[in-house]
């Protein structure tokens, strides 16, 4: 299972500082004011080729008057239920603070690893200052400044030393895929209309699938796994507990699974929230399916397949090559299609090229059309090599691995996706110095 990392403490600490940096982006709102954050943030994240998820939560005040804090603090604590690890932030500049100390006796109850963050000591002076942390009750500490960086990789470190992620791996069991989407896509009514029976319970009204269900299953003689998981709605909409509780479970659904099927709702379009699903699923490396469901509901004049397939690839460019199946769980239009297609894209995600293959295929096509020259250098890629894993990746020995840029990279990828059918799948291509 993919490892779950929430951040914690009071506001204003730099929490949201610290997820950003993590997370390589400026997601998360980064204020002044305290209790900024009032809902959860999730990235995944990496270190050392280790991947892990990250929560941003609610600066936590134990007791507070502010009519946001009761929910923020249930929804801090279900994280830290939900979690696998804890990074607790402090501000070294202020070492006696009784809100830390509240929370440090919470995060004891946990059993759950627990880092100290000790935040804004960016000089030698804080870093000695930070010593004092060690009062919480906690054997693993670091002065770091999120804002610039300092420290956070012996953080990371420290993190990441015992996180095995098994995804990495060939696993001999079932294949997994999983259905995910916006609450009241359909998820649910999918899988019933698949295995013809009233497995999971349907209602007009979001949130009723909680926890993520796997049902196995059989068809066109392949065996698999197939789990509905609780609709992932937009962070700012999540305004009960258990809804957020089960966001968390479905996330971890989507990086422990081998295929998605992303439903959305053909009334409402690709939006926003889609679009932070689909590109969750593609950062990991799944198998991706999109389902554009109620297709019975659309006005076919003025929406027809060919203009929303249009729009749905201009939203996730530059990775087109996607399976989008039109269905209706209501008239089962295109369901059984929809899983065939499913169970292709897993094969195709597992799928070897031999060595000979790949050298005989690719390396004429380079030759005929080389990697543009730098500063009158000749770029000669002369070997190819699938690496062993999980979902399709590729190594290009080259003399001058360095100075080739992403337009041929994409070139080489478009080239392979044509030769091999790598529809719907995500590939990895690196250059190594031969």
């Amino acid at each position: 299972m993919n490892t779950i990392v929430a951040i914690v403490g009071r506001p204003n600490v730099g929490k949201s500082t610290l997820f950003n940096r993590l997370a390589k982006s400026n997601s998360a709102i980064v204020d002044p004011t305290s209790g900024v954050t009032r809902d959860r943030h999730y990235s995944s994240s990496d270190w050392n080729g280790k991947n892990f998820t990250i929560i941003d939560t609610g600066g936590y005040v134990s007791g507070g008057d502010d009519k946001y804090e009761s929910e923020i603090d249930k929804q801090v604590i279900l994280a830290l239920d939900e979690c696998d690890k804890i990074i607790f932030v402090v501000d070294v500049n202020e070492s006696n603070n009784s809100s830390d100390k509240e929370i440090s006796k919470l995060l004891r109850k946990t059993d759950k690893p627990v880092i100290v963050a000790v935040n804004k000591a960016d000089k030698n002076k804080l870093i000695n200052d930070s010593l004092e942390f060690y009062n919480l009750g906690f054997d693993t500490l670091f002065a770091i400044s999120a804002i610039n960086g300092s420290g956070t990789g012996d953080l990371l470190d420290k993190l990441v030393e015992d996180i095995n992620n098994k995804s990495d791996f060939i696993s001999d069991d079932l294949p997994s895929f999983s259905v995910v989407g916006r609450p009241n896509a359909g998820k649910s009514s999918y899988i019933n209309t698949l295995i013809g029976e009233e497995r999971n319970i349907v209602k007009n009204e979001p949130g009723t699938t909680r926890d993520s269900i796997d049902t196995v299953y059989n068809k066109f003689d392949f065996n698999f796994k197939i789990i509905d998981t609780a609709g992932i709605r937009k962070k700012s909409k999540i305004d009960s507990d258990l809804e957020f509780y089960s966001v968390v479970r479905s996330i971890r659904s989507i990086e422990n699974c081998d295929v998605c099927l992303l439903i959305m709702d053909a009334t409402r379009g690709f939006d926003s929230q889609i679009k932070n699903i689909f590109w969750l699923a593609h950062r990991r490396n799944k198998g991706i399916i999109i389902l554009v469901n109620k297709w019975d509901l659309v006005d076919k004049e003025t929406n027809s397949s060919k203009i929303i397939t249009e729009k749905i690839k201009k939203e996730i460019e530059p990775f087109v090559d996607v399976h989008i199946v039109f269905i209706s769980c209501l008239t089962k239009q295109r369901i059984f299609k929809s899983l065939e297609l499913s169970i292709d894209t897993y094969k195709t995600r597992s799928k070897k090229i031999k060595t000979s293959k790949l050298n005989n295929d690719l390396l004429p096509i380079i030759e005929s059309t080389p990697p543009p020259s730098v500063k009158g250098k000749r770029i000669k890629i002369k070997y190819i090599n699938q690496i062993p894993g999980h979902y399709p990746q590729f190594v290009f020995f080259a003399n001058l691995p360095q100075y080739i840029k992403d337009p041929y990279k994409r070139f080489i990828e478009n080239k392979m996706r044509s030769l091999y059918g790598f529809t719907s799948v995500p590939i990895k291509i690196y250059f190594r110095k031969k």
